[in-house]
This record gives structure tokens, C-alpha cells and sequence, in this order.
């Protein structure tokens, strides 16, 4: 029996199928996708439906990968919104920001205020390429007014690929959840090596003492990671160390990383040639 819909009612058969999907019974749309493309007027609330937000995380990446695809070695900066412009947090991340760019890097941060003000404008000041990835958020921030560099996005989850496709490594100033959740995800990746590994700083050992000690302790006793994990972290009180830190530790690792893909491309060589032709 074919595919038919007589007086509203799906018919049973091989099934509808609608790209990719296939529909039965009564999840048959009563409508061709034709019909509804050519119905005039109607509401618009398809544009709020989750095939078309696909489309639009599809243009997030896009447009990312396009505005930072040549912006060179980059160090992405994580820390507090809320930090004011009189705290001595708000001095470290611009030292950290000139520092960076007097080093040839990029500096990459949410491009709000505090701590990602701080960091974009001692890279802006020392006439470097200051890179803001803002976010769409109930309570507006905006861009802070040292990026040159500015990409906004909608969803999360596009930011942060953002932030750790073009960064050679992390350098994490105090901050809330949002930074939190950078700072672990970064972890996560290299941990699991879903990433090549870059270095992580934290600057502030009384800020992060704390987490330090959980992690060395409760988390360590109880096998949920291991020592090597508790040494994917650096931590500091100095942008000097913390910059020298990251910069040093991402040669010695994107060295490692070419080292070990010339040993298996020779290896892949040379048992090629041992096969029998």
C-alpha cells in the first residue's frame, strides 16, 4: 500500500519519510513539507523550532571559525565579571594581557568587564590583537571597549569550542561558576585527551588553594583521578610565572606532540614496506 492521507487520517504503509527521518502511523504529518513551505501567512513560531536552531548553532561555528582563523598563537583568559577596576586581581590580568602579546600571542577572554576587561586591555594597550568571545545573557554586559577582535554567540557551547580551538593554553584568574566550568572543561579535555595537551594556570594561591587541597585530598583519596591529573595545574600569585608557565610548558608539549606523530608516521612507513606486495 502506498504512502497516502485521505481525509486527515495517515495511512499505514512503508512509512513517510521526511529527509533523513522515517514516520508512521500517527506521526504521518497531516501536510507535505511543500504545502507548508508554500502556505501563505501563518505564524512564525518555526523559527523558534529546534531544526532551525540547528541552523543556527551551524552559523555560530562558522562565523567563529571564520573571524578567528588567523589570529595566530593565542592564550585564552578566564576570570570574574565582577571583579572591579580598583581590585588587585583586575592589575594581574592586564599585566597577564601585555604580557602575552609583548610574547606574540593573542589574548582571548569572554569579553565582558572585569578580569576580561583587565586582560583585553593590557593586550589592546600593548598593541596586540585582543580577542572577546561575548555571550548572550538575560542581564547584558556587552562588549568591554579594549577588544578589537569581537565575535557573540548565542549558545555556550559554540563559545567554548571557540575558546579552546585557538588558545595554546588556559591561564585561570579568580572567578565564579563561569569560570569554574572553563577551568573544568579545559581539564576534562586534556585529561581524557580529546585534546592535544595544553598548559593551565591559576593565578592566586589563596583563591585556589582551596579547590587545590579538595582535589589532592577527598578527590584523590577516593580514586576519582589520579596524581598525574592534579598536575595538569599550575598554580601561581605572579602574571610573569603564569605567562613564562604557559608559554614554556605549550613548547615542550606541541614538541612532544610533533615528535610523536613523526614516530608513527615512520613507523606507518616502515611496516608498509614490510608487507609482501
Amino acid at each position: 500500500m502506498s504512502d497516502r492521507i485521505d481525509d486527515g487520517v495517515p495511512q499505514k504503509g512503508s512509512g513517510y519519510r521526511k529527509g533523513p527521518v522515517l514516520l508512521r502511523g500517527t506521526q504521518i504529518p497531516r501536510q507535505t513539507t511543500d504545502q507548508r513551505l508554500l502556505a501563505g501567512g501563518g505564524p512564525a513560531d518555526w523559527v523558534h523550532a529546534d531544526p532551525w536552531r540547528v541552523m543556527r548553532i551551524q552559523s555560530e561555528f562558522v562565523e567563529g571559525f571564520g573571524a578567528l582563523a588567523e589570529v595566530g598563537p593565542a592564550v585564552s583568559v578566564f576570570g570574574s565579571a565582577r571583579t572591579s577596576r580598583d581590585h588587585p586581581d583586575y592589575g594581574l590580568g592586564q599585566e597577564v594581557g601585555r604580557r602575552l602579546v609583548e610574547a606574540g600571542y593573542s589574548v582571548i577572554t569572554g569579553g565582558g568587564p572585569g578580569i576580561m576587561e583587565a586582560a583585553n586591555k593590557g593586550a589592546s594597550d600593548a598593541g596586540g590583537v585582543s580577542v572577546g568571545l561575548g555571550i548572550e545573557l538575560p542581564f547584558e554586559q556587552g562588549m568591554n571597549p579594549y577588544v578589537n577582535l569581537g565575535v557573540n554567540f548565542r549558545y555556550f557551547f559554540a563559545r567554548k569550542m571557540m575558546f579552546v580551538k585557538y588558545a595554546q593554553g588556559f591561564i585561570v584568574m579568580p572567578g565564579g561558576f563561569g569560570t569554574f566550568d572553563e577551568l573544568f572543561e579545559a581539564l576534562t579535555l586534556v585529561q581524557t585527551h580529546k585534546v592535544t595537551g595544553f598548559p593551565i594556570a591559576l593565578v592566586g594561591s589563596d583563591y585556589w588553594g582551596g579547590l587545590l587541597e579538595w582535589l589532592s585530598t577527598s578527590v584523590l583519596d577516593r580514586g576519582m583521578i589520579s596524581h598525574a591529573d592534579i598536575s595538569l595545574l599550575h598554580v601561581t600569585d605572579s602574571a610573569k610565572d603564569a605567562v613564562t608557565y604557559v608559554l614554556e610548558r605549550g613548547a615542550e608539549l606541541a614538541a612532544a606532540e610533533r615528535e610523536a606523530v613523526a614516530e608513527y608516521a615512520e613507523d606507518s612507513a616502515e611496516a608498509a614496506a614490510a608487507e609482501p606486495a
